[in-house]
């Protein structure tokens, strides 16, 4: 991935308005952060398991699950000359996404779910250097962030609360303009820039599904999926498929049974998720913070390490959990 070109994110910046908290993610194992484009991303990941042995089938599409039973014995699909295959496994993972196949044939489970938050309209710019930062600019009903990327590209991205969405949608550049407008500083960076792809629009639901049954397993944004605005959605993935594999190991080599091995999966992921989860829902609300919050973050952008905490939270190193523990909250207030 750093061969790529895509450039390391070493701080982060957080505008409040009345102060802005910048740190850096760097430190247990991490020196920075990066952010490559999924269709960078992808194609690694695609021959990095190509070159582990695994058969990569591009430009197929699976139809429908086949089901035996109660239980998920394989799949039909067909690739391009549109010729049905039939496939069998033991388990069928599915990590195809939010309207995963998997989970909606299945009928997974949904639990601690939450309405769309907030929608965000996003685009790549040139001529927009970032300097190895990640930057987040919050005001009340509006937030924009911006970070480096791949080909020497910017994304920017502004976000506006679900209420304001029907209003906003007969001028939906005027209202990103209008948003990157709140911060002048950073509007004069951006009208020497160069636009070089068209508005891109978003807004999704929260939800964590049950992430396993008969036959079948689910990873990534299949099995739990959360606003964007805390950007953990590649990690979250990466971790998942992790635990996934492990309690499949567990399973196939004789350890444990198929399902104490897949609910100790689903009781890890959500022992780690569920903190960033909230915390995600919190922010993507765009409400302004309680006053309570205001303070706390104003005595965490006066301590050099405090905001660096604060910066390993948004970079995902850093359980919201831990940095809000009473214990952390005393150090920093003190």
């Amino acid at each position: 991935m750093i061969a790529s070109g895509c450039p390391p994110i070493a701080t982060y910046s957080f505008d409040f308005g009345p102060f802005t908290i910048e740190g850096s993610p760097a430190g247990c194992g991490f020196p920075a952060s990066y952010a490559p484009r999924r269709t960078v991303l992808d194609k690694i990941l695609v021959d990095a398991a190509d070159r582990a042995g695994a058969e990569v089938r591009q430009g197929f599409t699976v139809e429908d699950l086949v089901v035996e039973g109660d239980a998920v014995t394989g799949i039909r699909g067909h690739g391009a000359g549109g010729r049905t295959v039939t496939q069998y496994a033991r388990v069928i993972v599915g990590a195809d996404g939010a309207h995963s196949l998997v989970a909606r044939t299945v009928g997974a489970a949904e639990y601690a779910t939450k309405p769309k938050l907030q929608c965000s309209y996003y685009t790549y710019w040139s001529g927009l250097p970032m300097d190895g930062r990640f930057e987040t600019c919050v005001r009340p009903d509006r937030a924009f962030a911006a970070w480096p990327t791949n080909d020497g590209l910017t994304v920017v991205i502004c976000g506006l609360p679900m209420r304001d969405f029907q209003a906003n949608r007969s001028d939906v550049e005027g209202g990103y303009l209008a948003t990157l407008s709140l911060v002048p500083s950073f509007a004069d960076r951006i009208a020497s820039a160069r636009r070089e792809e068209r508005l891109v629009g978003m807004a999704v639901p929260n939800f964590l599904r049950r992430p396993y049954g008969p036959g079948w397993a689910l990873v990534g944004d299949a099995g739990y999926l959360k606003d964007f605005i805390t950007a953990q959605g590649i990690q979250d993935a990466f971790r998942d498929a992790e635990l996934c594999v492990q309690a499949l190991d567990r399973t196939f080599t004789g350890r444990r049974t198929f399902d104490a091995a897949m609910k100790d999966y689903q009781e890890s992921r959500d022992g780690q998720v569920l903190p960033m989860y909230e915390f995600t829902a919190e922010l993507a609300s765009l409400d302004p913070p309680p006053p309570q919050m205001l303070d706390l973050l104003g005595a965490v952008s006066r301590s050099g390490p405090a905001m660096d905490g604060f910066a390993r939270v948004a970079a995902g190193v850093t359980s919201p959990a831990d940095f809000f523990s009473p214990e952390n909250l005393g150090a920093v207030l003190a």
